[in-house]
C-alpha cells in the first residue's frame, strides 16, 4: 500500500519517497515572511507611511523572480520606509504578524527529533528576533534596519557578512551552519516560498515549498499547496 502522503491532496512530492525518518536530518532552515509567518513585513511597515501598494508590487515581483537584482529591490523598498517609527513596527508585530498554521507544531517536532532550527530572512532583525524567541529557534540571519531618533532612515546597517541577506547569503548561511554542526548539506531541510529561497533549497537534502510562487513549487522536492506547515510531517514516520 502506498504511503498516505503520496495520495494527499495539496501535498506534491518530486524526487522524494516517503516514509522517511526526521531523525536522518540535522538542520531545518526556514524563510520567514509568508513562510513561517503570514505577512511580508516590509509591505506592512510601508503601510504606516501610505506606501504599501508601491512596496508590495516590488516585493511580489522579487518573489516571483522577475527582478534580477534582489539586493537593489530591497534597497528600493527600504528607502520608501524612511520616517516609519519604531512604534509603528511594534504595531505591525502585535496586530498583523501571526505564525502560519502548523509552524509551531513543525518546529517543535523538529526540535524533538534533534534538529537545529535556522531562520534566514530577507526581512529584518526587529521581527526575526521576536519570532526566534517565540519558537525557540537556534540561529538567525536577517537584515538590520538603521534607526535615528526612533525612526527608520530608509537604509540598512552593514554587517560583517554584508549588508543584505539575499538568496546567496541564505545559501551560504545554511552551508555554514551545517559545517558548524558537523553535518552534510544533504542532512538539511530548507523551507521557503519565494525565488530568493531557491539557492538554499538547491543545496539542501530536502527542499520544501510552502504555498509558494510557481517557480519555487516546480523546483521543490515537497510542495505544500494547501494546509499548514505541519503537513511536512506527513512525509516522515511518526517519532
Amino acid at each position: 500500500m502506498p504511503h498516505p502522503a503520496l495520495a494527499s491532496p495539496g501535498l506534491v512530492l518530486q524526487g522524494v519517497t516517503p516514509p522517511l525518518q526526521l531523525t536522518d536530518f540535522k538542520l531545518i532552515a526556514f524563510d520567514m515572511d509568508s513562510t513561517l509567518i503570514n505577512i511580508e513585513c516590509v509591505d506592512e511597515i510601508a503601510d504606516a507611511v501610505g506606501r504599501k501598494a508601491e512596496v508590495a508590487a516590488i516585493t511580489e515581483a522579487a518573489m516571483r523572480g522577475e527582478i534580477a537584482d534582489y539586493k537593489d529591490s530591497l534597497r528600493q523598498r527600504v528607502a520608501l520606509l524612511k520616517g516609519v517609527s519604531v512604534d509603528s513596527m511594534a504595531q505591525v508585530y502585535s496586530e498583523r504578524l501571526r505564525l502560519n498554521p502548523g509552524a509551531a507544531k513543525l518546529v517543535a517536532a523538529c526540535k524533538q527529533a534533534g534538529l537545529k532550527v535556522l531562520l534566514v530572512s530577507g526581512g529584518f532583525t526587529y521581527f526575526t528576533d521576536r519570532v526566534r524567541d517565540l519558537l525557540g529557534i537556534d540561529y538567525t540571519r536577517s537584515n538590520v534596519l538603521e534607526l535615528a531618533d526612533g525612526q527608520l532612515t530608509g537604509r540598512m546597517v552593514d554587517q560583517p557578512w554584508g549588508d543584505i541577506c539575499d538568496g546567496e547569503e541564505k545559501r551560504r548561511m545554511l552551508l555554514q551552519t551545517c559545517a558548524a554542526l558537523g553535518c552534510a548539506p544533504g542532512q538539511a531541510i530548507a523551507v521557503g516560498d519565494g525565488a530568493n529561497d531557491l539557492p538554499m533549497m538547491a543545496v539542501a537534502g530536502m527542499s520544501v515549498a510552502y504555498h509558494a510562487k510557481p517557480r519555487v513549487r516546480e523546483q521543490a522536492m515537497v510542495a505544500i499547496n494547501s494546509g499548514g506547515l505541519d503537513r511536512l510531517l506527513d512525509v516522515f514516520l511518526p517519532s
